[in-house]
């Protein structure tokens, strides 16, 4: 049959959910702002270009072990199952995936309305034995299965290095969730960056293209824009780098001059060289995410780096006991 988007389903963050978390986050000492804000449309296309950069290495090196073990993993976690893809984004990894696994259905899952509808229309288009239930929903903060999916044994993918956006505890606490989500049995296949010398860390997150710069700017166009913000962009700078000593890279927006800024009616004063910290994204060696998994109460069972050995992608189970 040919497939469609059987429902969109809106289990969406709201306007106010958008500004209380933003409000909250530059009252607070340093400020900071949750990176899923960064998806509205225009930031989820600004990614995808980021992604293409000769700097950005990730999405490279996660394809390259996905094409190779493809079958690998299929054979691991078995097929007809359901394929769950928090923060899916673009769909663009999930398709080297679909044909080994032949899932029941596939459910992306991502913040970004817009961005969302398009993707798993397209993959609902090139993939018409397949079944695509989307669910626009900040993942963050609520995971849960569209009524209308089919039952299956449940996969989960989440590709990238998202997990590192999260400190490591809060990262052992999603995990947490993920394996409730696939249930007892179930499978949660994650992409995990590694520990790399700070310069090549370094440029991936400051590419010549400047796109990430504009990737990073653009949340202070979609506060003014959504939230009646007069940020005047000339005045910030986009700043990332790694921490080594917290074993993470950094990003922020850095106002370059004093100044006073007006969101959603409320008044906040910045200093030159104050700074908004909108994202980490945290690295892990090999062993030391296995145990953050372990933590979580799901097992690795495989793990796979790319030829240059930049990149991990992990499979894990949940291997407690079905009590019903």
């Amino acid at each position: 049959m040919t497939s469609e988007i059987i429902q969109f389903h809106d289990l969406h963050p709201t306007q106010a959910d958008f500004e209380r978390e933003v409000l909250t986050g530059l009252r607070d000492r340093p400020r900071g702002i949750p990176p899923k804000f960064f998806y509205d449309r225009r930031g989820s296309e600004l990614f995808d270009a980021i992604t293409e950069t000769p700097e950005y290495y990730v999405t490279r090196a996660e394809i390259e072990i996905l094409q190779a073990r493809a079958d690998e993993i299929a054979r691991l976690v078995g097929t007809g199952g359901l394929l769950l893809e928090p923060g899916g984004g673009s769909c663009a990894k999930v398709r080297v995936l679909l044909e080994g696994l032949e899932p029941c259905a596939y459910v992306p899952m991502d913040i970004s309305r817009k961005h969302l509808r398009m993707a798993a229309e397209q993959v609902a288009a090139d993939f018409p034995w397949l079944e695509v239930h989307a669910a626009h929903t900040d993942f963050t903060r609520r995971m849960e299965v569209p009524p209308t999916a089919p039952e299956g044994p449940r996969v989960a993918f989440f590709p990238g290095s998202s997990i590192g956006n999260f400190h490591p505890e809060h990262a052992v606490d999603f995990i947490a969730a993920v394996a409730d989500l696939v249930g007892p049995g179930g499978h949660f296949l994650v992409g995990v960056d590694l520990r790399k010398e700070k310069t090549l860390l370094d440029a991936a997150y400051n590419d010549a293209q400047g796109i990430t710069a504009a990737f990073n700017l653009n949340l202070l166009e979609r506060m003014n824009r959504e939230l009646g913000a007069d940020f005047e962009l000339p005045a910030w700078r986009h700043q990332a780098g790694y921490n080594e000593a917290e074993g993470r890279v950094e990003m922020h927006l850095v106002s370059t001059r004093k100044q006073r800024v007006t969101v959603a009616g409320d008044v906040f004063d910045f200093e030159e060289g104050e700074t908004i910290h909108t994202e980490n994204s945290y690295k892990y060696g090999l062993d030391e995410f296995d145990g953050l998994a372990r933590r979580a109460g799901m097992e690795p069972v495989g793990v796979w780096t790319d030829q240059r050995g930049l990149f991990s992608v992990h499979l894990l189970q949940n291997m407690a006991l079905d009590e019903t």
